[in-house]
């Protein structure tokens, strides 16, 4: 089975440890006197991060686990303050005294050390890498991130479902269409109403949309990376491009505010732009395809294979460039508008910009299928008492939402985005490459800080 999330609540008399797996989920009690359950981490290694954010917002600890350090409490946070426990309530903490944190190092004659980050040199989040060097030749690497822990499980906590909408759709700005859609879902669940099939066409004409600018930056900075600058300022004015056409039919940028109970689109704004845009990545595939340069720095760099993205349970263009056949779209719905799944070998950079170029045309084939009929209004009232989960996915790869709504409002709400995942195996493939490769292995993984770090 693969993971998908493990997750705490609180539940007042108890903790309760709630494992999602691709075919079931288990469920497990935890004694507050004594909070411990077994360890996933020797069987998922997708756990390891899972399971020291829970002991660090719970305080439950993990029989077997060997991987116990601080993941959300960076060196200052104080160590008996369990922020997702339903008794803290305070608005702030004092510091506790400094306490370095141990990184996984190789150490021997002639090894060294490269910290990078967490501040870059970039309007970028912060995020620490901590390699480990023989000359240029990596032996090993550690990501860090949480360093913009916002508290967004508690920030949602006790309110109405319908005004945390704003919240949800900000949590990672490249996929805040994906955010809205899977919310969206789960407040048609606890209406106990169906999303109708014309608005599901509007949200799915959104969200390839969407998939479709986060590619583009990305077809722009991997060559980039690798000394091509010209793809960079090519596929920057299309992104660009493409992110003024959102604007215009959703009234924003990043598409906030755009999946709602009824939605109006400018199609005929989006086809002309999208059979522009096949022309131009169709003659940048063609133009790419040409620079032997690229390939060679492409080509066996930064390879993750099928065996492995399977054990960390990879998800989105990272799992499909393995040849991994994993995508939320892989339903009826979607085949029906022209879906198809695009799939790489070998698990490396080349794979992973192929399979986003191929995944950009087939966007756009879906976006002038889906049909522009008028949608009815999906009606929310009344939200019922209970817990709702939707599957998601986004540019990056499946996004799980859960919320659990008691007397009316929220209760417990869990999102595992899809970079929770996959940050924990992209360490697995920087491996005797040069250090010199890590920023273009990075960029073809393009993974989100913001969606990380809850």
């Amino acid at each position: 089975m693969r993971l998908i999330a493990r997750f705490a609540l609180d539940n007042l008399e108890h903790f309760e440890i709630i494992d999602v797996f691709d075919k079931e989920t288990k469920r497990q009690i935890a004694d507050k006197k004594n909070p411990l359950v077994k360890s996933l981490m020797p069987k998922y290694p997708a756990a390891i991060w899972m399971e020291r954010k829970i002991k660090d917002e719970f305080g439950i600890e993990f029989d077997g686990a060997f991987d116990t350090r601080p993941l959300v409490k960076h060196e200052r946070f104080p160590k008996h303050i369990y922020p997702l426990r339903k008794d803290f309530n305070k608005k702030e903490i004092d510091f506790s005294v400094f306490k370095p944190y141990k990184y996984e190092e190789i150490e021997g004659e002639s090894t060294f050390v490269v910290p990078v980050g967490p501040i870059h040199t970039g309007i970028i989040e912060p995020g620490h890498f901590h390699f480990s060097q023989a000359g240029e030749e990596i032996l090993h690497l550690e990501v860090r991130h949480y360093y913009k822990y916002r508290g967004i499980e508690k920030m949602v906590e006790g309110k109405n479902p319908k005004d945390i909408k704003k919240i949800v759709e900000r949590i990672s700005g490249n996929e805040s269409i994906a955010y809205q859609i899977a919310f969206m879902d789960i407040l048609a669940q606890a209406n106990e109403s169906e999303i109708p099939n014309s608005l599901k066409q509007k949200y799915f004409t959104l969200l390839e949309l969407e998939r479709i600018i986060h590619h583009l930056t990305d077809l722009g900075f991997i060559p980039n990376d690798a000394g091509f600058a010209p793809a960079l300022a090519f596929m920057s004015k299309l992104s660009e491009e493409a992110r003024r056409v959102m604007a215009k039919i959703t009234g924003h940028r990043f598409g906030f505010g755009a999946i709602k109970k009824e939605v109006e689109i400018d199609y005929q704004a989006l086809i002309d732009f999208v059979n522009y845009l096949k022309k131009e990545v169709e003659f940048f595939e063609e133009w790419t395809d040409d620079i032997a340069s690229l390939w060679d720095r492409f080509n066996t760099t930064g390879a993750l294979s099928k065996e492995k993205a399977l054990k960390y349970g990879v998800v989105g263009v990272a799992a499909r460039a393995s040849g991994i056949k994993l995508d939320v779209r892989d339903n009826s719905f979607y085949k029906n508008f022209g879906y198809e799944m695009q799939l790489g070998k070998k698990g490396e950079v080349t794979d992973r910009f192929k399979v986003r170029i191929k995944e950009v045309l087939n966007s756009i084939e879906m976006i002038k299928n889906f049909k522009t009929d008028k949608n009815k209004k999906l009606t929310l009232n009344e939200f019922k008492d209970g817990e709702y989960t939707s599957f998601v996915e986004s540019s990056i790869g499946e996004l799980f939402m859960y919320m659990k709504i008691k007397n009316g409002v929220v209760d417990r709400f869990y999102v595992r985005d899809p970079s929770h995942i996959n940050w924990q195996a992209f360490h697995t493939t920087i491996y005797k490459d040069i250090i010199a490769d890590f920023p273009l292995i990075n960029k073809s993984f393009d993974l989100s800080y913001a969606g990380n770090d809850l």
